[in-house]
């Protein structure tokens, strides 16, 4: 067989790959983790009772508003960091911004509250549960999210598997937020940010071996 048609055979019946194809996949596995953290959270755990009551407390949009934020910043880190030679600089305020908005104000409740009050503020009653449980309901996401990520060309993959790990991280911080009954912002500062930490690690432990290439 000559050379040209063995390109004839091997180029018969190709079709050009959608140039969204790369996004479409991106947002698809996205989509699906938070699916699945809401899921497995109401399927584990249960949404609160009192969510309607709740949501009509500022601070129920705040405990929304901090994963949410720092969901934006990691999704497009994931993004950038699946692509080589992206940049990175808007990730880093994009994820750096919550996270120090929610310090700060964490800082000034414990500042302006009666010293006896601020443990109870900092640990609440569920302390020990809320790390490991975000990070449970983060685990489908982060699995789907180096999947996803196996498909691009990762230069960085230990930081893109971090990144992937936050982003599955937030979202299932999301999930966790409609069924965990604390309200304060030190208790959000600290808990909750290591929950979402804690499957970043995981992922950039992960993407440092599979997103190799």
């Amino acid at each position: 067989m000559k050379t040209d048609e063995l390109v004839s055979m091997l180029a018969r019946g190709a079709e050009p790959v959608p140039t969204d194809a790369g996004r479409t996949r991106f947002r698809s596995a996205l989509a699906v983790a938070a699916v699945t953290s809401v899921a497995l959270m109401a399927g584990t755990l249960g949404v609160r009772p009192d969510l309607v009551e709740a949501a009509r407390d500022p601070m129920f949009w705040v405990k929304l508003g901090f994963p949410a934020l720092l969901a934006l910043g990691a999704m497009l880190g994931s993004w950038r960091l699946v692509h080589p030679g992206m940049k990175l600089r808007r990730v880093v305020l994009g994820i750096a911004a919550p996270i120090l908005a929610m310090a700060l104000l964490a800082a000034v409740v414990l500042w302006v509250s009666q010293p006896e009050a601020r443990a109870g503020m900092i640990f609440g009653s569920t302390w020990y549960i809320c790390p490991p449980t975000i990070t449970m309901l983060a685990v489908p996401g982060l699995a789907l999210m180096l999947w996803m990520a196996r498909d691009f060309a990762p230069t960085r993959p230990a930081l893109a598997g971090a990144a992937c790990g936050l982003a599955a991280g937030t979202l299932a911080a999301l999930a966790y937020s409609l069924h965990c009954p604390e309200m304060q912002a030190p208790f959000i500062a600290v808990w909750y940010l290591l929950g979402m930490l804690i499957p970043a690690v995981i992922g950039a432990l992960l993407g440092a071996r599979l997103l190799r290439w």
